[in-house]
């Protein structure tokens, strides 16, 4: 016999809180990295 499914909300799949700050690392080091290889080619 085939069991039912079961939904859960995502807040309680995930068990945590999602904060927005990993977007602004992710961009911030994006930007750091680009200026980096930028300056190693003018060089």
């Amino acid at each position: 016999m085939a069991e039912q499914e079961r939904h859960i909300a995502t807040d309680d799949a995930r068990a945590g809180a999602t904060p927005h700050a990993v977007r602004y690392v992710l961009a911030i080091s994006l930007a750091l990295a680009i200026f980096a290889m930028l300056m190693v080619i003018w060089r």
